[in-house]
C-alpha cells in the first residue's frame, strides 16, 4: 500500500513567513492546527488498536484512498485519507510538518479559512492521485503540500509588507517544494501525484482567497481580502477538483 511517506520533511524548517516583527499583530492561538494534529493522532491510535486486537486496520479499511471503492460510490475517500497514516514514523513526520507550517498560516488565515485551505489541499491531492495512480494511499501530506503552496503565495503576494524577509523566505519555500517533489519522483512508495495535487489546490486557493495585507499604523496589519473573494476561491477550487473527480470517474467507467 502506498503510504505517502513524508521522509523529506526532515528538511522542513519552521514556517518561513516572518512572524516576530511587531507589525505582524497580536498573538493568535492556532487551535485548528492543534485540533487537526489531535485528530490524526487519535485516528492513528485507533488504527494501531484495531490492527493489534482485531488484526485489521478498521479506519484505513473504511477511509484509505482506494480507486475501486471510490468508483463504487465511496466518495468520502477523497477526504478521509488525510487523517490516516501508515506508521508512527509516517505520522510523526507529517505532524511535524503541520506543526511547522500550520500556526503561522493559521495566524494570517484565521481559523475557518485555514481549515478550508487544509481540506482543499488534501481533497485536491487525493483527486489527482485518483486520476493518475491506481495504488491505494493515505496520509496528511496532500494537505501539507497545500499549506506549503499557500505559504509561498502568502510571502509573494505580501512581499512589500515582509520586505527583505520575503526575499530570503520565498526561495526556501520553493526549494523545499522542489526537493520534496524530486524525492517523490525517485521513490515509488510516495504518492507524488497526491503531493502535486495538494500543492496546486492550496496554491490556487491561496492566490485567489488568501490574505492580502495592508499596513495600518506602525504595528497593525489588516487583511483586505473580502469574504466574497474567499467564498469564490473556495467554491472555485473545490468545484474544479470535484469536476476533475467526476470526469475521471466517468472516463474510468467508460
Amino acid at each position: 500500500m502506498n503510504q505517502d511517506n513524508p521522509t523529506p520533511y526532515e528538511t522542513l524548517p519552521p514556517s518561513a513567513v516572518p512572524g516576530s516583527q511587531p507589525a505582524m499583530g497580536p498573538i493568535y492561538r492556532p487551535y485548528v492546527t492543534f485540533i487537526l494534529i489531535g485528530i490524526c493522532v487519535v485516528v492513528y491510535s485507533l488504527q494501531w488498536a484495531t490492527q493489534s486486537f482485531l488484526n485489521i486496520d478498521l479506519p484505513a479499511a473504511w477511509g484509505v484512498k482506494n480507486n475501486t471503492l471510490i468508483m463504487q460510490g465511496q466518495v468520502w475517500r477523497f477526504i478521509t485519507p488525510i487523517f490516516l497514516h501508515g506508521s508512527i514514523v509516517h505520522l510523526g513526520f507529517n505532524m511535524y510538518a503541520l506543526f511547522a507550517l500550520g500556526p503561522t498560516l493559521e495566524r494570517f488565515y484565521k481559523h475557518w479559512r485555514f481549515l478550508v485551505l487544509f481540506l482543499l489541499g488534501g481533497f485536491a491531492g487525493n483527486v489527482l492521485s485518483f486520476m493518475f495512480t491506481k495504488n491505494p494511499s493515505l496520509g496528511a501530506s496532500t494537505a501539507i503540500f497545500g499549506l506549503l503552496g499557500a505559504e509561498g503565495v502568502l510571502i509573494y503576494q505580501n512581499r512589500k509588507i515582509f520586505g527583505a524577509n520575503a526575499r530570503r523566505a520565498l526561495p526556501q519555500v520553493v526549494m523545499i517544494a522542489v526537493i520534496n517533489l524530486m524525492i517523490g519522483l525517485s521513490m515509488p512508495a510516495i504518492d507524488n501525484w497526491g503531493h502535486i495535487g495538494g500543492l496546486v489546490g492550496g496554491t490556487l486557493f491561496a492566490w485567489f482567497g488568501g490574505p492580502l495585507l495592508q499596513r495600518q499604523g506602525l504595528y497593525t496589519l489588516k487583511d483586505v481580502r473580502t469574504s466574497r473573494e474567499v467564498l469564490i476561491a473556495g467554491f472555485g477550487v473545490g468545484g474544479l477538483f470535484s469536476f476533475l473527480a467526476i470526469a475521471a470517474m466517468f472516463l474510468q467507467k467508460g
